[in-house]
């Protein structure tokens, strides 16, 4: 928010911000480096001029104004982006969903993927639809916070993406995938992986297994990966047996040893060091910390 010139969020994990009267949608005036955080973003905005670089590809906004970026991903934009002076920006971090169910439905929406780097086009009767749900929202958000506060916006996040795929799935019907992105194959990889049980089963694979699967070298997947986000193909093995650890942690009635050897952690001490190095807490401090909230 403060790299954007906006005002601080009301919320750690929670921003949304709409422009509904003059002026531009605010954007840094020089070109930017490649950006990327911890944070989902849905935004409806349509760019005058100027382009917007997503992962390895230009992002297309010709008949477009509603885009999606997930958590980890690279967005970069050049000197001459201009918006239209109408739109919406709501931004959350991937913590902000742990313990419900958007947590792994947000997942499964392919319009967060790299592979959808086309921006999705509105009709007048579509935005409206949005903004009214946007409109609640933002209503909420700066309310006073309290018990229900969270609860009440997740349930508006989740039917403003059950529409966001109901316009998807229309724009993008009988079309092929637009991108073989390397990364995403990747990311699929270990879905697929995690979700057959395979990991439980047989443990963590290494990158050679996972190179060989994507019918790559080890090397070209190593370089590939650490050029397009800066992380090293280890960094995002772990950052997705992390992020499946969190979720698995708010479930009741499982021990950390259990979410260890669910997540193919030969030995549970392993999968605690790893997870107290990345998240600066311990499984067990992090579920007590989150575990109510």
């Amino acid at each position: 928010m403060e790299y954007l010139e906006l005002p601080r969020p009301e919320h750690p994990m929670f921003s949304v911000f709409t422009a509904m009267g003059d002026g531009f949608l605010p954007c840094p005036k020089e070109s930017s480096p490649p950006i990327t955080n911890d944070c989902y973003t849905i935004s409806f905005k349509k760019i005058i001029k100027g382009d917007l670089t997503y992962g390895r590809t230009q992002y297309d906004f010709t008949n477009g104004a509603l885009f999606f970026i997930a958590p980890r991903q690279v967005l970069q934009w050049d000197s001459s982006v201009v918006f239209e002076q109408k739109g919406f920006s709501i931004n959350f971090h991937e913590d902000f969903l742990k313990g419900t169910e958007l947590a792994q439905q947000v997942k499964k929406y392919g319009f967060f993927s790299y592979s959808a780097n086309e921006a999705l086009h509105l009709s007048p009767k579509e935005e409206k639809q949005l903004e009214s749900i946007v409109q609640n929202i933002e209503i909420e958000y700066h309310n006073n916070q309290d018990e229900f506060s969270k609860d009440i916006i997740i349930s508006q996040l989740s039917t403003l993406l059950k529409y966001a795929n109901r316009f998807y799935e229309r724009q993008f019907l009988n079309r092929k995938e637009l991108s073989n992105d390397l990364l995403e194959q990747f990311n699929q990889h270990l879905k697929k992986y995690f979700e057959s049980g395979q990991l439980q089963e047989k443990g963590i694979p290494s990158i050679e297994e996972i190179a060989n699967k994507l019918t790559v070298s080890q090397r070209y997947l190593s370089d590939t990966l650490k050029q397009e986000t800066g992380k090293t193909t280890t960094e995002h093995l772990q950052l997705y047996l992390i992020d499946e650890a969190k979720n698995i942690l708010l479930k009741p009635n499982k021990s950390i040893s259990e979410v260890a050897y669910e997540l193919g952690f030969e030995y549970p001490q392993y999968f605690s060091r790893l997870f107290k190095k990345r998240e600066g807490l311990s499984p067990s401090e992090y579920r007590e910390k989150y575990k109510m909230n």
